[in-house]
């Protein structure tokens, strides 16, 4: 055990000393401009309830944290100051729920380095068939997460690596990097330490369970399981469909969750390979209660719950979106709040909008790559530093 830890405190003092990470190139910067609630297209006609029953729950959350702890993003202060507002919020504030919003917070145009504009995109809770033992055709192991996966917050060890993790394996006294996918599916892991939280009968919806978190699993005598995210190899995220884009099989225009689908079930003996591509892999667990769960640990809400780059933004932050509908059907214009993260959600201004589930949750989130902009609201008595206004 000694020799392990003497293995980490040596991985990170040479990745200390590096001046990069290997993970991220150069990152966007944050930039706030301050707003008024009559500048957020829509914020007059959204039905905030729904936002406000989601912001209570990262305010369970929240209220959790120590007093003193600083909120992600380094313009939101710490869990003290958002712990009041969450009392407010408690029971019901005030005459309504645009009251509340509009009394606590003050909102600000995000920006990155290439503007207020991004990308957002959508995701679902899918609905999978499997069984509790192995056997045909539930043959795809949904995994737990390793013993021997170790994760290092490298904040906690130098100001420079704020917000980064690294997640690997001790071999001898050398942190190594975790399988990477292809590895896992050819056997890497010992299975007798990882068991298999359940197996299900499609590698392909297998795929898109990683890349969406969570799943309902439909068992043999008809109950559901629900499962979430445990942990993530710490293998870079890549996406399968700018392979095809590259290969020529798809066009950008034509990319979605269904048509790179379409091509897995239509060159099953290509499918693997491609899927192995993407070298990240997400570990899984039981989910019991409400759900599904976010990365902060409070269940999602469809339709007012946002993934978010935390690197830029704290969980429990009110966002509201202006982005266009899955093919261009008009606007997505509602508070949502930020309460989950995925390691494709990348940048300044980058969100991933949670649908729900059901097909028709599936085929809006597949479908969605949209241009937008979000505001984020902030608590009133927090000064939002000078070196990220604009």
């Amino acid at each position: 055990m000694r020799q392990r830890w003497w293995a980490l405190l040596a991985a990170v003092v040479v990745l200390s000393a590096c001046t990069t990470v290997e993970e991220a190139p150069v990152e966007d910067r944050l930039r706030l401009s301050r707003a008024s609630f009559s500048d957020l297209p829509g914020w007059a006609r959204d039905d905030l309830t729904g936002a406000l029953a989601a912001f209570r729950l990262s305010c369970d959350a929240l209220q959790k944290r120590p007093p003193e702890t600083e909120m992600q993003g380094g313009f939101a202060g710490t869990a003290a100051d958002w712990q009041g507002v969450c009392a407010a919020a408690r029971p019901a504030p005030g005459d309504t729920a645009r009251a509340f919003f509009e009394a606590q917070f003050t909102p600000y145009l995000v920006s990155g380095d290439k503007g207020p504009e991004g990308l957002f995109t959508g995701y679902y809770q899918p609905l999978l068939r499997g069984s509790l033992e192995k056997k045909a055709p539930y043959l795809t192991p949904l995994y737990a997460r390793p013993d021997d996966l170790v994760s290092v917050n490298l904040g906690d060890f130098s100001e420079d690596l704020k917000g980064k993790t690294i997640q690997g394996r001790v071999v001898g006294q050398n942190l190594t990097p975790y399988f990477d996918r292809s590895e896992i599916e050819k056997g890497a892991l010992d299975k007798a330490q990882v068991p298999s939280v359940v197996w299900v009968d499609d590698p392909i919806d297998a795929f898109f369970l990683h890349i969406q978190g969570s799943g309902l699993v439909m068992l043999e005598d008809g109950s559901e399981l629900q499962v979430g995210y445990a942990a993530q190899n710490g293998r870079t995220y890549h996406a399968i469909g700018k392979t095809l884009i590259e290969r020529g099989v798809l066009s950008k225009e034509d990319v979605s969750m269904q048509s790179i689908r379409q091509w897995l079930e239509q060159n099953p003996t290509e499918a693997a390979d491609l899927m192995n591509l993407n070298p990240s892999y997400v570990f899984f667990r039981r989910l019991e209660g409400a759900g599904p769960l976010g990365a902060q640990g409070v269940a999602l809400t469809p339709g007012r719950s946002l993934a978010v780059d935390r690197r830029h933004l704290p969980y429990g932050l009110p966002v509201f979106l202006d982005a266009e509908e899955p093919d261009n059907q008009g606007r997505l214009q509602r508070l949502m709040i930020a309460q989950d993260t995925g390691g494709a959600i990348k940048g300044v201004v980058r969100g991933d909008y949670f649908w729900g589930a059901g097909e028709t949750a599936a085929d809006k989130a597949g479908r969605m790559k949209s241009k937008g902009r979000y505001y984020v609201l902030v608590p009133k008595h927090i000064t939002v530093p000078a070196s990220v206004q604009k």
